[in-house]
């Protein structure tokens, strides 16, 4: 009876320990008695500003002929279309062809845009352009398939981000994930900490990712212990009840 008291405690010990459960790896959980996360307040959404480093891609439009040989188009019966990327200098200026630097660093996409197509409307009355980030990535680093993702969309959340990625695994640590964030060049980068499992985190100020950040998920420290699936918390048990059951016969065996 002894023995199996022992056995029977392993077992319990071993189904609390050994598994996943909702409350370490689950998300837009609610505080409880039992379970306190943190509370995080809202915060309104701030558009990504221009840094230095960062490169601009635009398209300039037009039916000027003469403007549109010296961009290259074959086509002078349609608007001529003319891409390129360009980096932001340390003075916080671009330098595009025809144009004396403009200084863009701290402008949203929307403001360059206006900035770019007031310079040129002054050279080509007709002149429009549409312009966009060139560098629009995030990467992820940790426990969380690390690689660089492409932000496809304005206002992309962290969970939105994450899925990109496969998610975050089961030993990765979702009470500490980190955001790296770049500012102007010079400058110390922003580390953001939080709790990705309390609901409250939408619309916080860690909801939104930005383009340069970096994601970092930590391992857990005790996900050693951990088993990842159902059938591997099964087996797991299988072989550690086999091989108890066979150390305690042999230990019976010897004092009998």
């Amino acid at each position: 009876m002894k023995k199996y008291s022992i056995i029977l405690l392993v077992l319990v010990s071993m189904m609390m320990s050994g598994c996943y459960s909702h409350r370490v790896i689950g998300y837009l959980q609610e505080p409880t008695k039992t379970n306190k996360l943190p509370q995080y307040d809202s915060a309104a959404y701030e558009p990504y500003r221009i840094r230095v480093n960062d490169e601009i891609i635009y398209r300039l439009i037009t039916m000027d002929e003469t403007m549109s040989k010296m961009l290259g188009s074959n086509n002078s019966n349609v608007s001529s279309q003319y891409a390129n990327s360009y980096r932001v200098h340390s003075d916080g200026t671009i330098d595009l062809p025809f144009l004396k630097p403009l200084k863009i660093q701290g402008l949203t996409e929307v403001e360059a845009q206006d900035t770019l197509k007031a310079a040129f409307r002054e050279i080509i009355p007709d002149a429009d352009v549409k312009l966009a980030l060139y560098n629009k990535y995030f990467s992820v680093i940790g426990d969380a398939h690390a690689g660089r993702y492409y932000i496809y969309k304005e206002k992309m959340n962290i969970f939105q981000a994450l899925a990109m990625t496969g998610d975050v695994m089961n030993s990765g640590d979702r009470r500490h994930v980190r955001i790296i964030r770049p500012r102007d060049d010079g400058e110390e980068p922003e580390i953001l900490e939080f709790d990705i499992r309390t609901n409250t985190i939408i619309d916080s100020k860690y909801y939104y990712v930005y383009p340069n950040d970096v994601i970092y998920v930590a391992r857990t420290k005790n996900s050693f212990y951990k088993v990842p699936t159902y059938s591997g918390f099964i087996s797991l048990i299988t072989s550690s009840v086999a091989l108890l059951t066979t150390v305690l016969n042999y230990v019976a065996f010897i004092y009998k």
